[in-house]
Order: C-alpha cells, then sequence, then structure tokens
C-alpha cells in the first residue's frame, strides 16, 4: 500500500528569503491569473482550451517581453506547476463524472503560495531551495518517507513549508475487532453507539465575540493604511486561533475512535444541503430565517466533513474501515420494534417510541440505527464511499 503524507514546518526566514518568498509567490499569482484569462477568452469564444504544453510555451515568451521579465527571478518549476495545477483545475471543472467550480483569479495577500517538484534538499533544520539556498525552519519532527515536492505557502505572518512524502508499507491490520456506529450533532459532537459521547469544542462561538470586536475596529479603519493593515493581521490571527483549536480537537477524536475500533459507520451527511440559507426570495420569503442562521453557524463550527476525512484516511492506514450508510430516518427509527414516526423523536434529546414505548437517548438511539445499518451493508458486501488512499496526501 502507497501511503503519502505532508509534513509541515514553520520557516524562519531573513530578509532575503522574505523578498524571495513574496516575489515567488507573486510570480505565481501573476502567471495563473494570465493563463486563466487566456483561458476564458478562448472558452467565450467557443473554443477549446488549450493544453499544458501549449501554456508553457507562452511561458517561455512572458519571460522575455520586457514588461514580463520579473518573472525570471522566481524559480521556472514553480510557474510551470502552476500551470500545471490550472490545466487539472479546468479538467475538473468541465468533468462530467464530478464537476468542480470553475477556477478563479487570485487577489493578492490571499493564499499566497509556490510549489517547488525537485531541487530541494534538507539537512538537519534546515532546508535547500533553488535560487534561494538554505533556509532554517522549526524542526518539529523526523520527516519520514521520500520527499516528492514542497510548498511553500504564508499562512498569518509567518512562512511555512510543507513536504510531501511517499512510502510503500505491507497491508496493515487493524489491532482491533470491535464496530462502532457514530451520530455527529451540535449539542453532543459525536455519540457512540456503545453509549458514550464526545462533547463538541465549538472553537468558532468560544472566540466569536473577539472577532466580532476585531472585524468592528477593522471596519473604523482607512482601508490600506498601516493601522488597517496592522488590524486585519490580528482579524487573521483570531481567524487562524479558531481553526487550529478545531483542527487540534478533530485530529485527537479521530485518532481515539480510529485506534479503538476497526469497523466505523458513519452517516453520508450532504453538509452544503443541510447549511443552505432559508431566506427564500422576495415572492416567497423564509420562515425562521434568524434561527435556521444560526444552526448553520453551529453545524459548519463542528467540522463535520473534515471529521469524516480524517476517519477514513487513518483507518485505511491502519487496516480498519469505513461504512458509509444513508442517513434516511436514522434519528426516526425505533431500534427494538422498527417503527418509523416523526413522532417519536418530539424533542432534540429524547426518543420514545410511540409503538412499543422504547425510550433512549437521540443522539445514541441514532447512532444504534446507524450500526444497524451499517451491518447491513457490510453483510451485503458493499464499503462505503471511502477515497482511494493513492491520490491523495494528509498533513500531520
Amino acid at each position: 500500500m502507497v501511503i503519502r503524507k505532508a509534513f509541515k514546518f514553520r520557516l524562519k526566514p531573513n530578509g532575503q528569503a522574505l523578498k524571495f518568498f513574496s516575489q515567488s509567490a507573486g510570480c505565481c499569482r501573476f502567471v495563473w491569473n494570465k493563463a486563466l484569462a487566456i483561458q476564458k477568452e478562448r472558452i467565450d469564444n467557443h473554443e477549446f482550451c488549450l493544453k499544458y504544453t501549449e501554456m508553457a510555451g507562452k511561458l517561455t515568451s512572458w519571460k522575455k517581453q520586457p514588461e514580463t521579465t520579473f518573472l525570471n527571478e522566481s524559480p521556472s518549476q514553480s510557474l510551470q506547476q502552476t500551470l500545471k495545477d490550472l490545466d487539472r483545475a479546468l479538467k475538473d471543472a468541465f468533468s462530467k463524472s464530478s464537476p468542480k467550480q470553475f477556477p478563479v483569479f487570485k487577489k493578492k495577500g490571499l493564499h499566497n503560495s509556490f510549489r517547488i517538484p525537485q531541487g530541494f534538499k534538507f539537512e538537519d533544520d534546515k532546508i535547500f531551495l533553488p535560487k534561494i539556498g538554505w533556509v532554517r525552519f522549526f524542526k518539529s519532527r523526523e520527516i519520514t518517507g521520500t520527499p516528492k515536492n514542497v510548498t511553500v505557502s504564508k499562512r498569518g505572518g509567518h512562512w511555512f513549508f510543507s513536504v510531501q512524502t511517499e512510502m510503500e508499507v505491507s497491508d496493515p491490520v487493524h489491532p482491533s475487532t470491535s464496530t462502532i456506529g457514530i451520530d455527529v450533532g451540535v449539542k453532543r459532537f459525536a455519540t457512540l453507539s456503545d453509549g458514550s459521547f464526545i462533547e463538541p469544542l465549538s472553537s468558532f462561538k468560544k472566540l466569536e465575540s473577539k472577532l466580532t470586536k476585531e472585524q468592528r475596529r477593522l471596519s473604523r479603519k482607512v482601508k490600506f493604511s498601516n493601522n488597517w493593515k496592522k488590524q486585519k493581521h490580528k482579524v487573521s490571527k483570531v481567524h487562524i486561533k479558531i481553526a487550529d483549536a478545531r483542527n487540534d480537537f478533530l485530529h485527537k477524536t479521530s485518532t481515539t475512535i480510529c485506534k479503538n475500533h476497526a469497523v466505523v459507520m458513519l452517516e453520508d451527511l450532504k453538509i452544503s444541503n443541510m447549511v443552505r440559507s432559508a431566506k427564500g426570495t422576495l415572492e416567497s420569503p423564509g420562515q425562521n430565517v434568524k434561527a435556521k442562521s444560526g444552526l448553520n453557524k453551529s453545524i459548519l463550527d463542528q467540522g463535520w466533513f473534515e471529521f469524516r476525512r480524517q476517519i477514513e484516511y487513518k483507518q485505511t492506514w491502519s487496516g480498519g474501515q469505513v461504512v458509509v450508510v444513508p442517513p434516511n430516518y436514522t434519528s426516526q427509527t425505533c431500534p427494538v420494534c422498527g417503527n418509523v414516526s416523526r413522532e417519536n423523536r418530539l424533542s432534540q434529546s429524547n426518543f420514545r417510541c410511540v409503538e412499543c414505548g422504547f425510550q433512549l437517548n437521540a443522539d445514541h438511539n441514532a447512532a444504534c440505527n446507524i450500526l444497524a445499518v451499517g451491518q447491513t451493508v457490510l453483510a451485503r458486501g458493499e464499503t462505503g464511499a471511502v477515497r482511494p488512499l493513492a491520490r491523495e496526501s494528509h498533513r500531520l
């Protein structure tokens, strides 16, 4: 089995390296926007998009033009990788099986990054990058596997690099034999079919008031002034703190579950449909818009999709299995008599069957139903929607 991992470290660049990083990220952004503009013009004229090889030829001519000679100061491979990313994004946008969003133009200051596919090397706590040389970094752990490429990116006020590695290991065997069903929610982040549950972290809710204050101060500053830039950095720090706390919580929770259970049953939730706005239109305005908005905010604060993604690849690495079941009526079905009724769940936390009188916590009941449906799916020889590991890399 091939495992791909990404190890991320914070860099300790000097002034020259900082200038080089910003310039390289800017050149990649310029190439992306210029190439995307050409492709969009061809699409508007009902012409086929240019292939990567044709765009790479245009890149060579851009470097020779007087107004774009600055592209020569950035690593050529990084610019080529940008064109490859755009080519892949266009193919995904026009895919018939699973089309994705059409690529958009990149703004300055957002997602500053560039990728180096070769020419880099490591020595203790230093990394060698083409055209810049050796740069120190905070080495928090050893890098395992064969390095394939390095991506340098900016987050907040610091620069990081992420190295993707690849290793081939023998098929693992999970140490446990237990099977568990998991129901995710807002009041309880995750309720397991054995009766245990995990309290939600709700990192956004905890820092929402602080974020509101910082954003309100930002709105009073003159846009693009020095004070505006300082305040924008403070807002960014709050966002990063929220995201890091959520990510840490999800990793710890998913790791504990994957270590203790060989088979995990999950609902195939459509998050985008669940958090759809209830505003409606002018002709038919929605109802309970404020309550639905608050519910949507709470759902997005939990990170259910990321939780499922982490469980999927961690189970694959440990030799476990993930079974994804349809979510229909899992919270309205009685596990004893099989009665399905909306009246069985009259409140958020209580389940009481109107036929046999069986009572249980509503989330625990849903987890038991997920386990039962998952075992049926497993008996039929189905495994659920687990993405292939060899095509993905997961940052540690």
